[in-house]
């Protein structure tokens, strides 16, 4: 849950907050699959004893030393445990090949269907008539996804009263994709892309002095070389339909897709009311075909300049799909909000809080002191319970970032250089290993995804 507040104390500033990373278990910190291999361990040694101890401890020691050894060794800030699913996941998806994805160019694919890679394939497109937004839905979660590009100016450069606002005017935004209850979630993307030069171009034969003068002329030829070399920042929201709980606005819609349109343009026309009220500009929502050239330009991210510059090139969701991975470095970053429903809040928050509970009687019961990490966990539980109860929306939030590069070092070096940014802004980062094409979806391509 963020909480969005702007009180000033002599002119300065107080940063938004967001929930701690709960680290809590079912029981003294440990998780359900931890509570699992102990009781299985702590059996068999148990069993061994009371058989008669001796050679029968020494027979069940593989088994409870490798119950202690997945519970208690930690690799990558996780449990051995917690790392057997996704070590099956991707050796599942290793003997099925599905970790390569060749395009077959001649072959025909379904029409609506999308040509990407994985369980992006099963994803449909739908051109809304009335707002000629291109909308995917995911027959399998049952949404209906559509995006808009925001443009904003630099919050930084803004004085302390006017980010206070801005930033109470986001909260209202978020507040607002609360109340309905049928939001899946709500995504910010920010992309780094290289720029093609043509809004400078553009600027140059629209504004310039074309006398013919040698000011002109290297003028010209600095514009034509700089471009090309720049980047630039985009940034869109993507909102997504829960078609579940929208069921029955659906049927009084019409049923179907259609329905489920009808159902989502009341809610695209809510945020885009939000989104002015907060000085942000929604530049119109995305086509089917400007998805089509961010889902490629996301997977290819050198393609982009030449995308931009032949039109429409490229703006077509059946061929939208990775052909091949050119030279370019594309940094993606994504915030995943899923909004709770209120009495969802409700049950959450009181489960976190008998279970806190549970924990501190049974940490007093043993002997173990409560460190200061614990304590701070059941405040931010306590604070949210507050601000539930004054009327503020509860939602959880995902950050990603993506970075593509066209060697293994390249992207060593940029992982690298994120990860002390990350340090230096206070913040935690974890490399995912087995799990970059679900990731990879969500971070990249605004299709609101969650992992």
């Amino acid at each position: 849950m963020s909480r969005t507040d702007t009180t000033k104390t002599g002119g300065e500033l107080i940063p938004v907050k967001f929930s701690r990373l709960t680290r809590r278990g079912l029981i003294l910190g440990l998780s359900l699959s931890q509570v699992i291999a102990l009781g299985i361990g702590g059996v068999s040694l148990v069993g061994a004893l009371y058989a008669g101890g001796g050679i029968l401890v020494l027979y069940s020691a593989p088994i409870w030393l490798l119950a202690i050894t997945l519970v208690w060794v930690r690799i990558g800030g996780r449990a051995l445990i917690e790392w057997l699913p996704v070590c099956t996941w991707w050796l599942w998806r290793t003997t099925g090949g599905q970790l390569l994805y060749r395009r077959r160019i001649v072959t025909p694919r379904p029409a609506g269907t999308l040509a990407l890679p994985g369980d992006m394939a099963r994803l449909r497109e739908y051109a809304d008539p009335e707002t000629g937004a291109g909308m995917i839905h995911d027959p399998t979660g049952n949404t209906l996804t559509v995006a808009v590009r925001v443009t904003h100016p630099a919050f930084v450069l803004l004085d302390p009263s006017e980010q206070n606002r801005r930033v109470t005017a986001w909260g209202r935004v978020l507040a607002t994709i609360c109340r309905s209850g049928r939001i899946s979630a709500l995504q910010v993307l920010e992309r780094t892309l290289p720029d093609s030069g043509q809004g400078l171009a553009e600027w140059w034969a629209e504004h310039g002095t074309h006398d013919g003068s040698w000011a002109s002329t290297t003028y010209a030829e600095l514009i034509d070389r700089a471009g090309p070399a720049g980047e630039r920042h985009a940034t869109t929201l993507s909102l997504s339909l829960d078609m579940r709980a929208a069921a029955r606005q659906i049927r009084t819609a019409g049923g179907g897709i259609k329905g489920a349109a009808n159902v989502l343009r009341q809610e695209m026309a809510t945020l885009v009311a939000a989104l002015r009220a907060a000085d942000l500009t929604p530049s119109g929502w995305l086509s089917t075909g400007e998805i089509a050239v961010m889902l490629r330009t996301a997977y290819d991210p050198a393609i982009g300049p030449t995308l931009e510059r032949h039109g429409q090139l490229g703006q077509d969701l059946a061929t939208a799909g990775p052909v091949a991975l050119s030279t370019g470095i594309q940094r993606s970053i994504s915030l995943i909000c899923t909004p709770l429903r209120t009495d969802q809040a409700v049950r959450d928050i009181r489960k976190k809080k008998v279970e806190h509970i549970s924990d501190q009687a049974q940490r007093r019961r043993i002997g173990q002191i409560q460190d200061a990490s614990q304590t701070a966990e059941y405040e931010d539980v306590l604070r949210q319970e507050a601000d539930l109860t004054a009327g503020h929306g509860v939602l959880r939030y995902t950050g990603l970032i993506a970075v593509t590069a066209p060697t293994v070092e390249e992207l060593d070096t940029a992982v690298a250089a994120i990860e002390q940014a990350a340090i230096q802004a206070s913040c935690e980062t974890r490399l995912l290993v087995g799990q970059q094409a679900a990731a990879f979806t969500a971070a990249a391509l605004p299709l609101a995804r969650r992992i």
